[in-house]
């Protein structure tokens, strides 16, 4: 046996890794490593035999070995060893190896620019596997997270022992951005009895806030923000929507700060619409107010109610709930009503809506006297009711109560309750005249009168906190 550059094994010769004879007869008597050429030692006699399948003894039979297995297994031994060692070779492997670095890194390169030219939502599908629907929310609430702000009512106290005045936060609530001059929209509950307001915006940014003005009955308040000097504050109005054409089961987002938490997102539908419910500043009804499962708590009153679109529909107000907390049925003022109140604020300081000019007794009160109507208590000198001869509730000279006019129909409407009555007063406008239906003395007289606008009503100043009173407020 040759080697490739002239080492003789008997009974075969090698040529560059071509195998000329079949024949290994004189393998076992070789003492030492196979050497190819001038190279260090690369294969022990033992371990090929053992490779082989060969005991590893230093002496093997000698028998010819003619199994083409272990002659091709013999082949490729010599022949890598061989190649591995040849210089062009080496050089080629160099080539080679640096081929693959360049190949990994231009694949590197791609992936890169793929993840660059990939759309922020491609990207968040990707590595959180949102659905559409997830992904739809996750991006209702990110665009109108900025439109909502944190409102902190804080009051003027004296200390006790300092005498010192004192500024202490003595309630909390959301609010919404409703354009880009900074009027902030909130409920009135929200501000009333406040000496100070402070609007926290999104990110952090604490600015203090004046009050334009407000409307005690819708619950509505519309705040201005008060900036400093520099750069003004990058404000995000609402997109306001539609409450006329709302559907029972319809979607729906609430976005506040309940409990101080801010920026919480709660989802449900609507439960119900056309409801009624009292304002909780003059007691006046609140017409066509929507009901929603989405969970309200105390702190997001003022906050938005959005739909599907991320439309404002209307601003959460209250809660039905024994206990104080979230119980699934909770009530928001329609847009509708609100872009009323607050365009009339805006522009003139206050609401303006028709009046008669007079205050009657409570309901609870007109059921204990038996008495099925409005029981006027007084008609303001120089209001409408006063210039068309409506009495009062007086006392005679010893001391008994003489009861005034009853109301019973307007308009050939009957009423019997305060909810009757300014639900048909919110028909009407001013300078029109109506058909009032009064009993006097046991008498039924039929009086007209011109509603006025309330305008003539003192301009609101800063909201007290409202002392309980046995007659209702002036429609």
């Amino acid at each position: 046996m040759t080697c490739g550059f002239g080492t003789r094994i008997k009974g075969a010769q090698i040529h560059h890794g071509s195998l000329r004879d079949r024949r290994f007869a004189g393998l076992g008597r070789l003492q030492g490593p196979i050497v190819f050429g001038a190279s260090k030692p690369v294969l022990h006699r033992s371990s090929l035999l053992t490779t082989t399948g060969f005991q590893s003894d230093t002496h093997v039979n000698q028998r010819q070995i003619s199994c083409p297995q272990t002659k091709q297994t013999l082949l490729r031994l010599i022949q890598t060893q061989y190649l591995c060692q040849h210089p062009v070779t080496k050089q080629l492997t160099l080539l080679q190896s640096w081929a693959n670095q360049c190949l990994a890194s231009a694949v590197v390169c791609l992936s890169c620019i793929a993840l660059l030219v990939t759309s922020p939502a491609d990207t968040a599908e990707a590595r959180t596997h949102l659905t559409q629907d997830e992904i739809s929310i996750t991006e209702l609430f990110r665009e109108n997270t900025p439109s909502v702000v944190f409102i902190t009512n804080l009051a003027s106290r004296r200390d006790a022992y300092t005498l010192d005045m004192l500024e202490i936060p003595q309630g909390a609530g959301s609010g919404l951005i409703w354009d880009l001059s900074g009027h902030i929209v909130t409920n009135y509950h929200v501000i009333r009895g406040a000496s100070e307001l402070q609007v926290t915006l999104t990110g952090g940014a604490e600015h203090p806030a004046k009050i334009v003005g407000y409307d005690e009955d819708r619950d509505v308040a519309v705040l201005q923000l008060i900036t400093t000097e520099g750069e003004p504050p990058l404000l995000h109005p609402t997109k306001l929507g539609d409450s006329a054409e709302l559907l029972v089961g319809q979607k729906v987002f609430a976005i506040g700060n309940p409990f101080g938490l801010d920026h919480t997102l709660t989802s449900g539908i609507i439960s119900g619409t056309g409801r009624e419910i009292s304002s909780g500043n003059t007691g006046r009804p609140i017409q066509d107010v929507i009901q929603t499962d989405a969970a309200i708590n105390p702190g997001n009153s003022g906050g938005p109610l959005l739909d599907s679109d991320g439309n404002l529909i209307g601003i959460n107000t209250a809660i039905y709930s024994p206990s104080g907390a979230n119980s699934g049925v909770g009530f928001a003022i329609p847009v509708d009503i609100v872009r009323s109140s607050v365009d009339q604020i805006i522009r003139f300081g206050r609401v303006i809506r028709p009046i008669l000019g007079i205050s009657f007794a409570p309901d609870q009160s007109s059921e204990q006297l038996g008495v099925q109507g409005i029981l006027v208590l007084d008609a303001r000198k120089g209001g409408p009711a006063w210039k068309s001869g409506i009495k009062g509730t007086s006392r005679d000279k010893y001391g008994r109560l003489v009861l005034g006019d009853i109301i019973t129909a307007l308009n050939g409407k009957r009423v019997r309750t305060a909810s009757d009555l300014y639900k048909l007063l919110d028909k009407c406008s001013i300078g029109d005249k109506v058909d009032m239906e009064v009993l006097r003395e046991n008498n039924k007289e039929h009086i007209a009168i011109t509603l006025e606008s309330s305008s003539s009503l003192p301009a609101p100043q800063a909201p007290a906190e409202p002392h309980k009173s046995r007659s209702s407020p002036t429609p």
